[in-house]
């Protein structure tokens, strides 16, 4: 088994146990802001700050990172899998996106495919993760950051469509 993980289309995420929908804790009124970065396609599992001040959901606001978790809607009958969707500048109305942004809380737990995959070892139980400036989780450098949103792998499994992927709770 390889050390990296490795995905075939874009990020997915399996809500295991996630508590947004139970809190209320979903945000998907702001447009995303692709003026600031180079990012036209905005997949499921990635982070985004909800920036109430810019009017913008962005990766540099204020406030803590949100897990985008989008209604997977795939009109294509040729891509029918969660891996073909991706919400995409080029095929919205306007060119406007708008994500739907989960808050997530300690004890939150969901399956994903969606980590940096420069980094060796994600395939590992127990390594931590935390999001990195663009949006995406990545192992926590060696000095962890004082209360940094902090992500332990706690298994090894595969997504729906039989990629590898990981589980993870957050705990801090």
């Amino acid at each position: 088994m390889a050390n990296e993980l490795t995905r075939t289309g874009y990020g997915q995420v399996e809500p295991n146990h996630l508590s947004a929908p139970r809190t209320g804790q979903i945000y998907a009124q702001l447009p995303w802001d692709d003026s600031a970065t180079s990012v036209t396609v905005l997949e499921n599992g990635t982070f985004a700050k909800y920036d109430m001040a810019a009017g913008k959901v962005n990766f540099t606001g204020a406030g803590e990172w949100m897990l985008v978790l989008n209604e997977v809607k795939l009109y294509n009958e040729q891509y029918q899998n969660y891996k073909d969707f991706a919400l995409k500048t080029t095929e919205a109305t306007d060119g406007v996106i708008t994500p739907r942004l989960f808050k997530t809380n300690i004890g939150d737990i969901y399956t994903t495919n969606m980590v940096k995959t420069t980094d060796a070892g994600l395939k590992v139980v127990d390594v931590n993760l935390v999001v990195g400036t663009t949006g995406i989780l990545e192992k926590e450098p060696a000095t962890p950051v004082a209360g940094a949103m902090t992500w332990k792998v706690v298994k090894v499994t595969t997504m729906p469509d039989g990629q590898a992927a990981v589980k993870l709770q957050r705990i801090q």
